[in-house]
């Protein structure tokens, strides 16, 4: 299954600057997710870092890891939750084993993988990458809670 960009914002919360996914290109239920964040000079982070060499900070590449692993988890078909997305809030709560092995710069397009580890009622485990082109750029272990708003 493919997202586009407003079936993504249809999805996940998050809005400029923060909407770090651009594109979904597969959805396996129950097993792994494959999205595309684009990374372009526009992006308001390159300003600042740094301005002799335009790099995107490895906090973004594990936050664009999360939020495909959010879109993977809040797909009906991957957990058995009744998930009312105003209601239900999706964090992350863990990052282990973070490497940041090439520097992502604008003209870039990471392609994230995310794969499934651990899919729980309230906290789910993930193995991210982010390629640039067949390259590893970041991998992590992440961990993500699912909590209701209201309690």
């Amino acid at each position: 299954m493919e997202l586009t960009i407003d079936q993504i914002k249809a999805r996940l919360p998050h809005r400029y600057p923060m909407l770090l996914i651009d594109r979904v290109l597969e959805i396996k239920p129950g097993k792994s997710i494959i999205a595309i964040k684009n990374v372009s000079i526009n992006e308001p982070f390159f300003e600042g870092h740094f301005p002799h060499f335009s790099v995107m900070p490895g906090v973004l590449i594990i936050e664009a890891m999360a939020q495909a692993a959010a879109l993977f988890s809040f797909d009906a078909r991957n957990l058995n939750l009744n998930i009312d997305r105003a209601k239900t809030a999706y964090y992350l709560v863990g990052v282990n084993d973070a490497r940041f092995r090439k520097p992502v710069v604008p003209g870039d397009q990471l392609r994230l993988e995310v794969e499934a580890e651990r899919l729980g009622q309230s906290i789910c485990k993930y193995r991210a990458r982010a390629f640039i082109c067949d390259k590893i750029a970041a991998e992590a272990k992440l961990m993500c809670a699912v909590r209701d708003l209201e309690e």
